[in-house]
């Protein structure tokens, strides 16, 4: 048995995170032994490689010497915090790596106050010190000033610090002395991450974190054994706070060697272990012997903030394009997700073919649609909404910490526009890039939806926003976040055709290029003015038998928008759906037909 370390790395967005794991991998013999060459191999989600970021939660472990360390790779964006929390209670420490040059950020805040929260002492790692402008000592400071804000103990406050380059696979101690390889960022964790100590005729106790799918194995419960032993064939009570007792058996144990899962016979405590055989466990179920059934507290994780309502696809060409139609088979899904997705939660009526999906943000429910999208789903989806509380009477929504950096010379417009959406300035920051500036708000969760395409458009997409939970405080009684301009709306059904789409272009920007389908009530492009406008984009060139000079001039087309689903999640107003489907992501109305639409509109 080699001596456990349980570590779990923490950061903001695009801080290094991945990257350093994936060093501190290529450090491992077992690691050097696969030759792989592939960069970000935590990223093995197909969406995590095409968008650079961390959706799930994924593990890995190395070999030093006596020790082995389990690492967990976390996300960094806001909206997959409910991953971040369940983590926390598996390990003993965390790895929190802040960028040199950006100091700590937005997300920086949430995963420190969560690990804060489970007693978790951090080791600070001051990555991408090779960057040009870093700024080391200033970003120190900053650490300990977003510490002692949150209330660190005296032992988190005497953090250990280790400067790394994760591109360039170098780590130090001392600034000064640094090493080309992660030796000392090994021993680092290795010295200060606590061991568990195994303690003689223990009863077994493990709290499931995680919860896994395998087709050979079925549901997989993933957590790390806090004490006793557990073994091969062992039959185990399955408790929760619920107070419902199950009993199952422990039918195969696996442990992470390297990236691989492994199978063993046995494990003690301190280990973080996958088990298989037990049925309808959940996550926060504690698996114990027959000599202690007490559970452990449930995992505490923020509720959701926005929500969106899924439907049956009801367009004109409902069913031809996707696999799984069905109300039936989208619930089945969804409930599948919820079962590892514990930040998720699903409301929905047995004779309903709507469901109601919240979650913490717009990029937590898109990952999902388009997780399902891909697997051959087709449905319809309302504009996010944000979830209010009501606490004595009183209605209460969610704000927002937004961090905004842009170029000096959109500093007006972009006042202009948060000022207009009533964020609170708290800061202005000086930018240590030439011609930028950070500016620091406090702004409604509501404001926010719709937010991107706007603040893309003012700052012609240099702009980049953080935003992160803050807190709940008193709804305020103005309206936010309906789109300014109207749309293009299809009259008829057909293929859209080059001649009608050339003079459509000086209304406004569209959606479909030539020869594309499309139907009564779907939204083909934006109007440039404030109106929605019904357009026929279906009519050819009338042909005639006389030639004149300049008849046959070439058309230009240009290139239609590309519509994604955080996109249309951010431009759709509440009178409009977005039909999802495996090849086509479109928007229409509710109301397909014209005159139903004025029927809405006078009701309204």
């Amino acid at each position: 048995m080699k001596k456990i370390k349980n570590i779990a790395v923490i950061a903001h967005v695009d801080h290094g995170k991945t990257t350093l794991i994936d060093k501190l991998l290529r450090s491992s013999i077992q690691y050097k032994e696969k030759n792989n060459k592939e960069d970000r191999i935590m990223d093995s989600n197909l969406l995590e490689k095409e968008r650079g970021i961390t959706i799930l939660s994924k593990h890995a472990s190395i070999f030093w010497k006596e020790y082995k360390i389990n690492i967990v790779d976390t996300p960094g964006h806001a909206d997959f915090g409910g991953e971040v929390e369940r983590i926390m209670s598996m390990v003993d420490s965390v790895l929190l790596i802040v960028d040199s040059l950006e100091g700590p950020m937005p997300q920086t805040r949430f995963v420190t106050k969560k690990s804060f929260l489970y007693n978790l002492n951090p080791i600070v790692v001051i990555n991408k010190i090779d960057r040009k402008n870093s700024r080391p000592e200033w970003v120190l400071n900053k650490i300990f000033d977003l510490f002692i804000n949150l209330d660190a103990t005296e032992t988190q406050l005497d953090f250990p610090i280790v400067y790394t380059s994760a591109s360039l696979g170098t780590s130090g101690t001392d600034i000064k002395k640094i090493k080309n390889n992660m030796i000392p960022l090994i021993e680092t964790i290795i010295n200060h991450t606590p061991t568990i100590k195994i303690k003689k005729n223990e009863n077994l106790k493990l709290q499931i974190s995680q919860i896994d799918y395998d087709n050979y194995l079925g549901n997989i419960g993933i957590g790390k054994i806090k004490s006793g032993k557990i073994k091969k064939n062992q039959n185990v009570i399955i408790k929760n706070n619920k107070n419902k007792n199950k009993i199952g058996k422990i039918n195969k144990i696996l442990h992470y060697c390297g990236l691989e899962k492994k199978e063993i016979k046995k494990s003690n405590a301190g280990e973080i272990v996958l088990i298989s055989g037990l049925e309808n466990i959940e996550i926060s179920d504690t698996i114990c012997d027959k000599k202690d059934t007490k559970p452990f507290p449930d995992l505490s994780i923020d509720k959701p903030t926005v929500k969106i309502f899924l439907s049956v696809n009801t367009s004109p060409v409902a069913g031809k394009e996707g696999k799984y139609l069905t109300s039936r088979q989208i619930l089945n899904r969804l409930k599948q997700e919820k079962s590892k997705n514990v930040s998720l939660e699903i409301n929905y009526k047995n004779d309903s073919n709507t469901f109601c999906i919240s979650g913490r943000g717009e990029l937590h429910l898109s990952i999902l649609i388009e997780t399902m999208r891909r697997e051959g789903f087709e449905m319809e989806l309302s504009r996010p909404k944000i979830i209010f509380k009501k606490i004595k009477e009183k209605i209460y929504e969610p704000y927002e910490n937004l961090i905004i950096d842009i170029e000096k010379q959109h500093q007006g417009n972009v006042m202009k526009f948060i000022g207009e959406r009533k964020g609170n300035l708290k800061n202005i920051i000086v930018s240590n890039e030439k011609n930028r500036i950070c500016l620091d708000y406090n702004i409604s969760s509501r404001a926010l939806i719709g937010f991107r395409s706007e603040f893309n458009n003012i700052t012609s997409g240099t702009g980049i926003f953080y935003s992160s939970f803050d807190k709940y405080d008193i709804k305020k009684t103005y309206k936010v976040g309906q789109r300014k301009n109207g749309v293009l709306i299809s009259n008829k059904g057909g293929k859209a055709l080059g001649f009608s789409l050339f003079s459509l272009q000086e209304r406004g920007k569209l959606f479909v290029s030539h020869g594309e389908e499309v139907y009564e009530g779907q939204i083909i492009g934006i109007n440039n003015r404030k109106n929605d406008l019904t357009v026929n984009c279906l009519s050819g060139k009338k042909l005639t038998n006389m030639r004149a000079s300049g008849t046959d001039e070439a058309i230009n087309l240009i290139n239609p928008i590309n519509i994604t689903l955080e996109k249309a999640f951010n431009f759709i107003n509440d009178d409009e759906l977005i039909e999802v489907t495996p090849k086509k992501i479109r928007i229409r109305k509710k109301y397909l037909k014209e005159n139903e639409r004025k029927k809405y509109k006078k009701i309204k």
